[in-house]
């Protein structure tokens, strides 16, 4: 969880992620930000986010992001 916090801080360091849960419906990732994350997900923990994976439920908080990196390292 450490990684993607950091991840995320690169893209907003003015945000807490540790405790927003409405990073997308608020309109604080945009879409750049998330081809941004999937990006360095794809690079840092060697995961790859199928096209069906990005909705706004898989990015709307950290948790849920990597509630999502750990369902598809599994596979």
């Amino acid at each position: 969880m450490d990684k993607l916090i950091e991840i995320l801080k690169e893209i907003h360091p003015d945000v807490d992620f540790e405790t927003e849960n409405a990073l997308v419906d608020d309109g604080i990732l945009d879409s750049l930000d998330i081809v941004t994350l999937i990006t360095e997900i794809n690079d840092r923990f060697d995961v790859s986010i199928p096209a069906e994976e990005i909705i706004p439920e898989n990015f709307n908080s950290a948790a849920a992001l990597y509630d999502l990196i750990t369902r598809l390292d599994e596979d």
